[in-house]
């Protein structure tokens, strides 16, 4: 089959790779009909790069059709239509059953002491063959695929893999209240989804920040308040003259490790991924250190008393935090992978409604075949051509 893979540093292809099988009885095969390239995708092009390994198959934003079912899996036959979450989870173990789908025993990776393994992301999340790929095999499908009805097009229910879970949880672990002001700093898929379910988790004000005139625009559409981070010096006293000189009383990080505004960083993490990749992994996990500028930005611009939520990604061992300021402002901070399943169900049925209230169907700037994979992970991450959200078409 045709699949999306990892070839070095900035080198993706589309190439021939083995036709996955059923591994386990509670595998499913899925014909992939729509895949995404999440944001976190682009992490792989470079500061994850010590953790790859040529042919990897990329992508975690993945539904289709089942193909083949093992015969421990209840509930899905062939030809049903599912949507397949980005972290593995089995449904059973203490921490799936405590909503930490993310964190799931059964499919920890133990070996680098991290989390349930994902599609597509690296040996340090079990190097499990991702889903932009014409087909994927779907390990512990007995709990985590899924099923969908037939209506309704691909993007109204394709975002539910990753992107719109990861929004949801960001605002909820915001701690958000009715008739707050919420900031979110990053309008990419992630902080545009953000600042929809932040409206729906009844936020009274919602202030967007991201430098790319086109992700401003399409914010703007949902009642957003502006930030342009191009125009403003200061992003965090902007927010503060919004809300009275007080700050926001949540903020979402929803850039992560790969921050506009912070060139030494660039400069380190660029120079690790030049190192021959064992050795670049062993400095990663002991030193490697993150754009900081978005999070920094973060804790200046949520009020005293208030909570930031991480949804963008960070890989740093060695980051620099301020603990004198958060501590003396009495910041709550919140992170980690959205535990997909946790969110699922509610997020379902506000799906399956036929107003379309996060403008998931509007959400994607381009439709393209699998084959022009490699071109639109070179645009999408300059942030060419209106690229906003990318869906691969197998």
């Amino acid at each position: 089959m045709r699949a999306v893979t990892w070839q070095g540093r900035g080198d993706v292809q589309v190439t021939d790779v083995p036709d996955p099988r059923l591994e386990q009885p509670t595998d499913i095969v899925v014909r992939v009909t729509s895949t995404a390239i999440c944001g976190s995708d682009l992490h792989l092009y470079g500061p994850l790069t010590p953790f790859m390994t040529p042919g990897d198959v990329l992508g975690h934003e993945a539904m289709g059709i089942v193909e083949e079912v093992g015969t421990d899996v209840g509930g899905l036959r062939p030809g049903d239509r599912v949507v397949v979450p980005f972290n593995i989870s089995c449904g059973t173990c203490f921490m799936c059953t405590h909503g930490l789908q993310s964190q799931c025993e059964t499919t920890q990776v133990t070996e680098y002491r991290t989390g349930a393994a994902l599609f597509g992301y690296t040996r340090l999340y079990g190097q499990v063959p991702g889903g932009q790929a014409e087909y994927v095999r779907v390990p512990q499908a007995q709990y985590g695929p899924i099923k969908l009805p037939e209506t309704g097009s691909d993007d109204r229910w394709l975002f539910l893999s990753d992107i719109l879970p990861t929004a949801w949880q960001a605002v909820k672990y915001a701690e958000l209240e009715p008739g707050e002001t919420i900031a979110v700093l990053g309008l990419g898929p992630v902080g545009q989804l953000v600042t929809r379910a932040a409206w729906q988790q009844g936020a009274a004000r919602v202030i967007g920040v991201d430098l790319v005139s086109e992700r401003l625009a399409e914010a703007s559409r949902f009642g957003v308040e502006l930030v342009d981070a191009a125009v403003v010096d200061d992003v965090p006293a902007a927010i503060r003259d919004l809300t009275q000189g007080r700050g926001a009383d949540r903020v979402v990080d929803a850039v992560g490790m790969e921050a506009h505004g912070s060139p030494v960083a660039e400069a380190a993490a660029a120079a690790v991924t030049t190192l021959p990749r064992p050795v670049a992994a062993a400095v990663s996990q002991a030193v490697g250190v993150d754009r900081m500028a978005a999070i920094q930005d973060a804790f200046e611009s949520v009020r005293r008393g208030g909570t930031v939520s991480l949804s963008g990604v960070y890989g740093g061992a060695a980051d620099p935090v301020n603990l004198m300021r958060l501590f003396d402002k009495q910041v709550t901070v919140r992170m980690g992978q959205a535990n997909v399943r946790r969110w699922s169900d509610d997020l379902f049925d506000l799906l399956f409604d036929n107003e379309d209230v996060f403008g998931v169907e509007t959400l994607a700037s381009h439709h393209l075949p699998l084959e022009d994979a490699p071109d639109a992970y070179r645009k999408f991450q300059a942030k060419e051509d209106g690229y906003l959200k990318v869906v691969l078409r197998p």
